[in-house]
């Protein structure tokens, strides 16, 4: 099909399990086996890691961390008989200090693991699909990042942004639908064929609510379980259409999907520059009291793209994927998101299931944003920075060591951390220097 069906969360690059490595312990009084039967499947996945910043960021520092994430699945046709329905769930403890949080203070969190140590349910869903499953709805807490905007070549990465584009994490009130946060919400998708798929969410449009005079301003704090349910917040829409092309047997060319999305939420949105006078909000004549927009919105283009097969064996080869998006200036901090990375599975011989990639992100400060900074200059006649952009550079391996088991050394290079603002340790310092993160991450699924 068109439409990726990866989740963007680590773990969906292990499908297999430890399960049979670990003989007659493997399933214990043979519960799964007895569960399966039924419809009923489960896996346990962890994902622990180690990362460093050499140098750069506020200070020098190593953290470890963690994700326990159980997800379930029921089949209501053999438990049922109600076909073409399913319940799904995924449960989180999420342990450790992250990286990015205190101790780089970038935009572009170091790793799509990083949260508030918690335990929190994720999605609770029920999908209904008919007429040959070209059809499904699905509905109940959900999260976008695991179906919309994603790409499939960028799943190995560690970075949080080649998982869900940074953009749109930064601007959409408490970071949107996306790990560790999901919300009520409705997935409608149809595929007229295998080549074409179509699909419209509508989201609750803020995870946490907002940070009213006196709340916690962090918005894991204020869900701290992920069972706030809210319902009552102007929504979030986002819609994709998918083509996936040279998929039949036979086709010439290698086999790629170009992805096409765009959102919309009905919010109330501040601007980065003028007050509600249009005075700049830097000027001693300012309000101090932004001017606000009705709604904000995004678009975004994807491009998956396999390049490289090998002859002796077409499951190894090469894949490349570009992805853009972008939003107005006048209310969203980044403007203009592009991501861009190569992947290659097998590259190594007799390391068939290995991936090697290599990934870049950039994310321009908005127009407006390098305006207020610009007056505030002005304004103040004290000399300062002006944000421009933060970039990261990747590069990874995921190493299989055996069925459910992977390993995975990361290198990544933090350019211009938050845009390039004065550090706030020690502005005296200048910008915060650019940050050099060295990693090592496990993967165990059951």
């Amino acid at each position: 099909m068109a439409q990726s069906v990866t989740s963007s969360r680590p773990s969906a690059n292990l499908d297999t399990s430890i399960q049979d490595q670990l003989g007659p312990y493997g399933d214990p009084f043979g519960l799964r086996a007895f569960l399966k039967a039924r419809g009923i499947t489960y896996s346990l996945t962890y994902i622990g890691e180690g990362l460093g910043n050499a140098t750069g960021g506020l200070r020098r520092r190593a953290i470890l961390e963690g994700l326990l994430d159980l997800e379930i699945d029921a089949d209501l046709g053999p438990l049922l008989g109600w076909q073409g329905a399913s319940l799904h769930t995924n449960l989180f403890q999420i342990h450790g200090a992250g990286l990015s949080r205190g101790t780089i203070d970038n935009l572009v969190t170091v790793s799509g693991i990083e949260a508030l140590p918690s335990s929190r349910l994720y999605e609770l869903s029920f999908e209904q699909k008919l007429f040959d499953d070209r059809f499904s709805v699905r509905f109940g807490q959900l999260a976008a990042d695991t179906e919309f905007a994603v790409t499939q070549t960028g799943t190995v990465f560690v970075n949080s942004t080649f998982g869900w584009p940074n953009n749109m994490a930064v601007v959409i009130p408490s970071g949107g639908p996306i790990y560790p946060l999901a919300v009520p919400g409705i997935r409608a998708k149809v595929v007229p064929n295998a080549n074409l798929s179509l699909q419209v969410g509508v989201f609750d449009g803020d995870p946490a609510g907002p940070a009213r005079s006196g709340a916690d301003p962090d918005p894991q704090r204020r869900n701290r379980t992920g069972t706030n349910f809210r319902t009552g917040d102007p929504a979030l829409v986002i819609a994709e259409a998918a083509y996936a092309y040279n998929i039949e047997a036979g086709s010439t060319g290698e086999a790629g999907t170009v992805t096409l999305g765009g959102w919309h939420h009905f919010g109330r949105f501040d601007s980065l520059r003028f007050d509600q006078n249009r005075t700049p909000l830097a000027s001693s004549g300012s309000t101090g009291i932004a001017r606000r927009f009705r709604g904000d919105s995004g678009l975004y283009g994807i491009i998956d793209q396999t390049i490289y097969r090998e002859p002796d064996d077409p499951n190894d080869g090469a894949s490349v994927f570009v992805r853009v998006a972008g939003g107005p200036s006048d209310r969203n901090l980044i403007d203009l998101y592009v991501d861009a990375g190569i992947a290659y599975k097998g590259l190594l011989p007799g390391r068939s299931d290995d991936t090697v990639g290599v990934a870049f992100a950039l994310s321009r400060i908005s127009r407006d944003a390098r305006a207020f900074d610009a007056d505030t200059i002005l304004a103040t006649g004290v000399p300062g920075p002006r944000r421009s952009s933060e970039a990261v550079l990747e590069a990874t391996y995921q190493a299989v060591l055996g069925p459910g088991v992977t390993l995975q050394p990361d290198v990544q290079y933090i350019f211009r951390p938050s845009g390039g603002i004065l550090n706030p340790r020690d502005p005296d310092a200048g910008r915060i220097r650019n940050a050099a993160v060295f990693g090592l991450r496990t993967t165990i699924r059951y």
